[in-house]
């Protein structure tokens, strides 16, 4: 085998090996970001890439612990991005490096105030939402701990860092006393409403009436050191014994401890006396509001064996309803309707009212009582009249109807819609028919103030078509009806006028043509458009434009186009020649009327033929070689 190289050869080779390096170099596909400026170059590729054939594999998270450690604990951001798979194959969805050393490396799809901050977990609700980020993303925020984790070193960059809890970013107006969970009591943007918060958590469960005691009875405020805000004491607060917060009003009289006789409900009166009796052993325990009162509103005197009628309420208390009931089964026996628990509500229900001489049904149900029973306390009437609606209700009618009932029209299920239908309008003074019937109620029917009350007019004393519409003819036809040429189907359907009744037969060509062409429309100032019917033209340059532009007027009258043309059409055809100038005879009978009628001029814009002046000698038309 020969090895020597001839002198080509041995040069190609000295080029490929000192261009090595720069092919080497054309590996890497551009500049790197300033933030990896420091691991650029093609001995750092598989600092980022991993290193093998097939797919772009990548080494993000080896570098970006902060990164890695949010998407382990589903935190932030990036959980909600990644998804599924190598989240080191996510990052380039929003991450490009390669793009030169003063491209960023972190694109948003959206704006910093379009961004929705649900997906960092971390919903803005309340006040939080419309802060600029600032407000929160900024170092001051960030706690020490935190910022060893962050790879970034310029912390007005990042959005790592922050935590969830509220003194991250408020003060603790508790001052450490309920720990840090401000949630617990508090909503997003209404600090003062505390209404999440459940007394019966803590070691003192809220009963009787210390449910109903303001906070700051129990909770005073606190001054502070320094600078501070004072605040208000919720820890430490001594609850063992009544008397830690209340004065003693026996002077400790008793060693008892106060509940002996008293209870959280309240104070007074005491449920235990030093007899320590028991009413609920007598014929006559005390239930409800009885067990407050005081013993002697019931015993008169001290001798408390002394029979005390209770049979009847009235035994004890007055008849407020004057006697009003006494006539019912019960006599008006006021359990009936009341309990000891309380004299309001009464237990007096719709179903009770259903066995009274009033049922109530429909809308009656929802009406409250002191609406048909007033006035409201001790003079209620019970005993009211209701065999007609307007003993309860005002006549919104106004005395239209005298001789009719509410309910001929009306139900108790509710006054609209009315009963009244089409084959009962029928049967009134305008029965509804055609375009009628489909007109609503309150286009005939309207709201009217006069007098005695605002109402709706049912009753009309005319009914005539011009009771209700206005007449666009402007009483053209004042001895007339509307009906005698329109019907209630359609205004514009006149086929009930006869034009023949009038001064202008239609004839010929007349009958084709629509009626506005004849009868102009004048516009008034009332809206609407008045076609003149009463003294419309009849002579033919009323509404014809003289075409022959006064070739055959005269001195004492206008043209009569009758002479020559009919209604038929417009072609001369009644025109008679022999009563011309120039009677047409023999040859002369046969030819056209535009071979002697040639003279034409333009006016106004239009080509008008004149047929005056017409050359009556033969060498006018046939040239001057012709003899006469």
């Amino acid at each position: 085998m020969n090895l020597r190289l001839d002198r080509s050869t041995f040069k190609l080779l000295v080029l490929l090996l000192c261009g090595a390096g720069a092919a080497r170099c054309q590996f890497s596909p551009g500049p790197l970001s300033k933030a990896h400026h420091t691991l650029d170059g093609p001995t750092h590729c598989t600092n980022c890439h991993l290193a093998g054939g097939g797919q772009r594999k990548f080494k993000c998270l080896s570098c970006h612990a902060d990164v890695r450690q949010r998407l382990a604990d589903n935190r932030g951001l990036h959980p909600s991005l990644v998804g599924k798979g190598r989240p080191d194959e996510q990052c380039a969805k929003c991450h490009s490096e390669h793009n030169g050393e003063n491209f960023v490396p972190i694109r948003w799809d959206v704006s910093k105030e379009e961004f929705d901050h649900r997906k960092a977990g971390y919903p803005l609700e309340g006040g939080h939402v419309g802060l600029k980020c600032e407000r929160c993303h900024n170092p001051e925020r960030i706690p020490a701990a935190a910022r060893k984790g962050i790879l970034m070193k310029d912390l007005k960059r990042t959005y790592l860092g922050l935590n969830r809890e509220c003194m991250t970013c408020h003060q603790d107006e508790h001052r450490g006393q309920l720990g840090t969970s401000c949630e617990r009591c508090h909503a997003v943007g209404r600090w003062k409403d505390v209404t999440l918060f459940d007394h019966s958590t803590t070691k003192f469960r809220l009963t009787g009436a210390h449910e109903k005691t303001p906070c700051q009875k129990c909770h005073f405020t606190l001054p502070a050191a320094g600078a501070s805000k004072p605040y208000i004491r919720y820890t430490g607060i001594a609850f063992a014994q009544c008397g830690s917060c209340h004065k003693d009003p026996h002077r400790a009289a008793f060693a008892a401890p106060c509940s002996s006789c008293h209870n959280d409900v309240a104070w007074k009166p005491a449920h235990g006396t030093t007899v320590s009796f028991d009413h609920s052993k007598t014929r006559y325990p005390l239930l409800g509001k009885h067990d407050g009162v005081a013993c002697d509103k019931c015993h008169r005197t001290s001798d408390f064996k002394a029979p005390v009628a209770h049979e009847q309420c009235a035994s004890c208390h007055k008849d407020i309803h004057g006697g009003q009931l006494a006539k019912r089964p019960d006599r008006g026996e006021c359990g009936s309707c009341h309990t000891v628990e309380g004299w309001k509500p009464s237990t007096f229900t719709a179903a009770a009212h259903a066995n009274s001489a009033y049922p109530l049904l429909g809308k009656h149900l929802s009406v409250t009582c002191d609406k048909c029973h007033p006035p409201a306390g001790a003079a209620t009437r019970y005993q009211v009249s209701f065999a007609l609606c307007a003993d309860c209700h005002r006549d919104p009618h106004a005395g239209q109807f005298p001789k009719s009932k509410c309910e001929d029209c009306h139900t108790v299920d509710r006054f609209q819609p009315a009963r009244f239908t089409l084959a009962r309008h029928n049967q009134t003074r305008f029965p509804l028919q055609e375009a009628h019937v489909a007109v609503a109620c309150s286009d005939c029917h309207m709201k009217t103030q006069s007098w005695p009350v605002a109402h709706v007019a049912y009753r009309f004393t005319d009914l005539s078509c011009t009771g209700c519409h206005q007449d666009p003819h402007q009483r053209q036809f004042h001895d007339s009806r509307c009906e005698d040429c329109h019907n209630q189907q359609a205004w514009r359907d006149v086929n009930r006028f006869d034009h023949s009744k009038t001064r202008f037969v239609l004839t010929g060509g007349h009958r084709g043509v629509a009626c506005d062409r004849c009868h102009r429309l004048t516009p008034l100032s009332t809206g609407l458009t008045r076609a003149v019917f009463h003294n419309a033209p009849t002579a033919c340059d009323g509404c014809h434009e003289d075409v022959h532009f006064g070739q055959f007027l005269t001195a004492t009258q206008k043209p009569e186009c009758g002479l020559c043309h009919n209604v038929n059409r417009w072609k001369a055809a009644l025109f008679d020649h022999e009563k011309t100038r120039f009677p047409l005879t023999g040859a002369h009978a046969m030819v056209g009327c535009r071979d002697c009628h040639k003279n034409q001029h333009e006016v106004s814009g239009r080509v008008v033929l004149f047929y005056k002046p017409t050359p009556t000698e033969c060498s006018g038309c046939h040239g001057p070689k012709i003899s006469n």
